[in-house]
């Protein structure tokens, strides 16, 4: 993941592809657009705090970020879509969880706060699937949710470059959709 998204949205957790398409002004300009991979190995103790489940995995993330300049002032507005995969094994038993998460994620409305900081209000929509062991699915987590971010523009809301990430501002919409709790579902599946 580039270093402008990290500043934008701090680390993201998760997720995967959904299409859809931007719509600029005439004077938009396109000036990210970039596509990134990550893959790794997962390994936790006391999973989901639960003392002695040890477990072990990977991951892997595909996705890809643009961004266009959008009103008078040329503010940068993001558009990501990630998908993910992760698998899980409890080595004591060889059992194996998948999870499979789309997500799209969106500056919906940035404001100047006046004070050389600006408020971004995003959207997160998509769907996250947890399979047990036979395939089967055992939670899931689809639907939208809406939060804020603070950042420091630098006096440039045209550069995201330069960006310096604030703060978390919390959720301002919690999420619309199904919302299975995910070690309540998975902790059994492994043991």
């Amino acid at each position: 993941m580039n270093d402008t998204r990290k500043r934008r949205f701090g680390v993201i957790a998760a997720v995967s592809a959904v299409a859809l398409v931007l719509g600029a002004t005439a004077s938009a300009g396109l000036i990210v657009k970039e596509t990134f991979h990550d893959e790794g190995p997962l390994a936790f103790d006391d999973f989901c705090d639960v003392e002695g489940l040890s477990v072990e995995g990977a991951f892997s993330v595909d996705g890809r970020t643009h961004a266009v300049l959008k009103g008078q002032n040329g503010v940068a507005y993001f558009l990501e879509q990630i998908r993910s995969t992760t698998t899980l094994t409890n080595p004591d038993t060889d059992k194996t969880i998948t999870e499979v998460a789309t997500v799209l994620q969106k500056d919906q409305k940035i404001t100047d706060n006046g004070d050389g900081t600006i408020t971004i209000l995003v959207l997160g929509t998509g769907n996250d699937v947890v399979y047990g062991p036979d395939g089967k699915a055992i939670a899931r987590n689809p639907g939208q949710t809406r939060f804020e971010i603070l950042l420091d523009d630098n006096g440039t809301p045209s550069d995201p470059d330069d960006d310096v990430f604030l703060a978390d501002l919390g959720v301002v919409k919690g999420s619309t959709g199904r919302n299975d709790d995910y070690c309540d579902a998975v902790v059994p599946a492994l043991t």
